[in-house]
């Protein structure tokens, strides 16, 4: 039996480098896509979290009559 010539093991040795190194790749941009992901979903999360509910009318409304309240209040302890 004849050993295989150089250049076909130097070609196996190439072919098995680059099937490790895009297998590296790969790996390395599903975590770089992992991240992406969670980054996003933080910052969604985070920002509803954040977001003040709407102002409700009524709630509005007793504030006014508070601070209307108040001035009337004050404008009487002025005259005393």
């Amino acid at each position: 039996m004849q050993a295989p010539p150089e250049s076909v093991k130097a070609n196996d040795i190439q072919a098995d480098e680059k099937a490790s190194r895009d297998a590296t790749l790969r790996r390395a941009l599903l975590w770089i896509g992992v991240a992406g992901v969670s980054v996003a979903i933080s910052f969604f999360v985070i920002r509803s979290a954040m977001r003040r509910p709407p102002a409700d009318p009524t709630t509005q409304r007793i504030e006014a009559l508070i601070d209307e309240a108040n001035r009337l209040l004050k404008a009487l302890e002025e005259q005393k």
